[in-house]
């Protein structure tokens, strides 16, 4: 009679358990279901430990648990390296992408999406663990990479750089509010390019041209707080879908004799 009511105990719970488990890929559905009853209380503790702890601890373990296996996972794409280090090299970005560059970008991956999950602390981890399981989802840390270098790059230009470079795309408008208003924002209201007497001709072509003077780390924080991981990959993606889609060119940007005659000139990016 004991046996038969654990029996039907067991059934009135299995379909709960499936709905968890199906969730699951099929190779880890399978290995889950085939562990003995001492090493799922393992895979238990684990499982309570990770969400009790803080989205950085999480972050920090993920990085320690699985980066090794990332970064062995990611040289093998020899095809996408390749084409990431000469978009690199087209941006003038002194970066290898060796072992250690690409461990430091996954591990700055897994920082990045942790600070966001102070907002939203349900989707971190999920988000995690797809970056670890699925092959997709893992080679979009190219496109991060990518996406985190070029807006480095703007960050440390100048507002009459911010011009040029937008009025090289296709799309002025949408370029401009998706980069250069969160980063001029940015330089604002951290001290980094503050506008004085606006009104006043020259005092408008002091600040325009001045070049942000900002700290490694400190470029790094700037552009984790302006721009969520969801927006960093979109742009490496854009970039790296098509040669143009986001249009570059150093001679011209950043080109010492200035063909403009007013500053600001007819793009209004802030006002």
């Amino acid at each position: 009679m004991m046996k038969q009511k654990y029996k039907y105990a067991d059934l009135s719970q299995r379909p709960h358990t499936d709905a968890v488990l199906e969730k699951l890929p099929v190779e880890v559905k399978d290995w889950a279901e085939s562990l003995p009853w001492n090493q799922r209380r393992y895979v238990l503790s684990l499982c309570y430990t990770l969400c009790a702890s803080t989205p950085e601890l999480q972050a920090e373990f993920l990085d320690d648990y699985t980066a090794d296996g990332l970064v062995s996972k990611m040289f093998e794409d020899v095809d996408t390296l390749n084409r990431v280090k000469e978009y690199l090299i087209r941006f003038r970005v002194k970066k290898e992408l060796n072992e250690s560059d690409l461990r430091s970008y996954i591990k700055q991956f897994y920082i990045h999406s942790a600070q966001q999950a102070r907002r939203q602390t349900d989707q971190y981890l999920e988000a995690a663990l797809r970056f670890v399981l699925n092959t997709e989802e893992r080679n979009n840390v190219f496109n991060y990479i990518l996406g985190f270098e070029f807006i480095k790059i703007v960050f440390q230009m100048s507002w009459l750089h911010h011009e040029r470079l937008a009025r090289l795309q296709k799309n002025q408008s949408q370029f401009i509010e998706a980069y250069i208003k969160p980063i001029q924002h940015a330089h604002r209201i951290n001290g980094i390019i503050v506008p004085k007497d606006e009104r006043i001709f020259f005092a408008r072509r002091t600040y325009y041209v001045q070049r942000p003077n900002i700290s490694y780390r400190k470029l790094i924080e700037l552009v984790m707080a302006s721009f969520t991981t969801e927006m960093v990959t979109h742009c490496g993606f854009s970039i790296s879908r098509h040669s143009q889609a986001l249009r570059f060119d150093c001679d011209y940007i950043y080109d010492p004799e200035p063909e403009e005659e007013r500053f600001p000139t007819d793009l209004q990016f802030i006002h």
